[in-house]
């Protein structure tokens, strides 16, 4: 059986301002691919400049994360604070090493 990792993701602009919610099978060139894209005025994550990963969830069944996605997404800016203050209370930028 095959290994699969998806993740929910939350990234955030400079300013805490912004919050974007998406779900990709490769973070880090989703992440790579979000910041070469900032200042795109076509897309929510470019023009608001989000591109610094604050909170992610991973899975193993797309569908599980597609429907956690579409949760987070539903919610009000308030519950989305909640969340990722329960893992990244400063909303420090996580990077990989």
């Amino acid at each position: 059986m095959w290994n699969y990792n998806f993740y929910v993701y939350i990234i955030t602009n400079p300013d805490k301002t912004a919050l974007y919610v998406g779900v990709t099978n490769n973070l880090e060139r989703r992440l790579y691919e979000h910041h070469e894209n900032r200042g795109n005025r076509k897309s929510f994550a470019g023009r608001y400049y989000c591109y610094n990963l604050i909170y992610f969830e991973q899975f193993s069944d797309i569908n599980e994360a597609i429907m956690r996605e579409k949760e987070i997404k539903g919610w009000r800016r308030e519950k989305k604070e909640l969340l990722i203050a329960k893992t990244n209370p400063n909303w420090d930028t996580i990077t990989f090493k």
